[in-house]
């Protein structure tokens, strides 16, 4: 009796002593206050290939020097991870140079290549960008949307279609971002995103960007349209020995000849104003060329110039072969990121510690 008589007051003692010391309840403050954590990572994509420019499976930390404007970063991790691919295809074609099964054929090239796990995704733009299909692994469904959603346009905005792929990668993971885009780079007026803001946007993402140019193909298109040339040494025929010479116009003369007097077309302008848009489009795919292969060097990437279209088939194993040569490289910036300013510009360096082995990647970043 003695013994519950103790166990009942201990209790009654307790329960008094949290009624009168109760636990303190969140504050206002407390509650809209949310823990925030800065990654101060850095996951930067590097091509690792060898002498002969093929995939490098060995890469390891001790195979590569990263320098941070200047300084040099300790490397945290190095991986082969599965990517992001936003195929990015130019549909304009204002002069009807650009065949858009050609670049159907090119895009289809570069999905069967691609190794199994990637995620892909397709985007078309003429006068405005167009996302056909979201980010799926399905091979077969990716080359469904090609077969029968491509549609051409008169023309091609090409920022504005840059900053809708930029926020396309928004939710994937940083160091897996790969940028494929088969255009001419020329630029129509009228966009709603200037180049120097999408390309901001671009860099902000740090996607790797690999270009299938459309601008050599098109200056060799060029010649010879708008002109007609035609040859005359004196006499026409109308090119069937057998017919009936009366028909010709004159029994006196040989079958197949006639008195019509012969004349010599050399070169003449068909259309005096659309000859001039046409070397306006050439002049411009100068200027888009040394464009695109700027955006492509920045971001690690590569840009092909085919001068054929057998070239340009041939050339898109060359970008799913170079994706796939990609590791994603961690490193922690010995500068904090937390204290960069606010688009604060980083250049990177990466080089090879290993005889035989070539690495590639950004030339930069931008502080997120």
């Amino acid at each position: 009796m003695r013994s519950l008589f103790l166990i009942i007051l201990l209790c009654s003692f307790s329960a008094v002593s949290l009624a009168q010391n109760p636990k303190p309840s969140p504050t206002p403050k407390d509650e809209q206050e949310p823990v925030r954590v800065f990654t101060e990572e850095v996951r930067l994509p590097v091509a690792a290939t060898d002498t002969y420019g093929h995939y490098d499976p060995t890469l390891d930390i001790d195979d590569v020097m990263i320098l941070e404007d200047g300084q040099p970063q300790q490397i945290r991790s190095i991986q082969h991870l599965p990517t992001n691919v936003l195929l990015l295809l130019d549909l304009g074609n204002q002069l009807g140079l650009k065949d858009t099964n050609l670049t159907r054929d090119v895009a289809m090239r570069v999905v069967s290549t691609l190794y199994q796990g990637n995620r892909i995704a397709v985007m078309q733009f003429a006068t405005k960008p167009e996302l056909l299909l979201n980010w799926t692994t399905d091979k077969a469904a990716v080359a469904r949307v090609l077969k029968t959603k491509l549609n051409s346009g008169k023309n091609s905005r090409l920022s504005d279609a840059l900053a809708a792929a930029a926020d396309q990668f928004k939710d994937t993971a940083p160091g897996t971002r790969h940028l494929v885009i088969v255009t001419d780079g020329v630029e129509a007026p009228g966009g709603k995103v200037t180049m120097t803001n999408a390309l901001k946007q671009l860099n902000s993402v740090q996607a790797s960007v690999h270009i299938i140019s459309y601008t050599l193909l098109a200056r060799v298109a060029l010649q010879g349209q708008g002109k007609i040339t035609r040859g005359g040494n004196g006499v026409q025929r109308d090119g069937n020995p057998g017919s009936n010479p009366v028909a010709n116009g004159d029994p006196t003369l040989p079958p197949g000849t006639t008195r019509t007097p012969s004349f010599k077309i050399g070169t003449i302008d068909t259309d005096v104003a659309m000859r001039r848009k046409r070397k306006e489009y050439e002049r411009a795919t100068h200027d888009s060329e040394k464009n695109l292969t700027a955006i492509a060097e920045e971001s690690g990437g590569q840009i092909l110039i085919p001068a054929t279209p057998s070239d340009v088939l041939a050339q898109a194993e060359t970008i799913s072969r170079d994706i796939g040569s990609q590791y994603v490289v961690t490193y922690r910036p010995t500068r904090p990121l937390a204290n960069a300013k606010s688009g604060e510009y980083r250049k990177v360096e990466v080089a090879s510690r290993r005889v035989g082995l070539y690495l590639r990647s950004r030339q930069g970043y931008v502080v997120p």
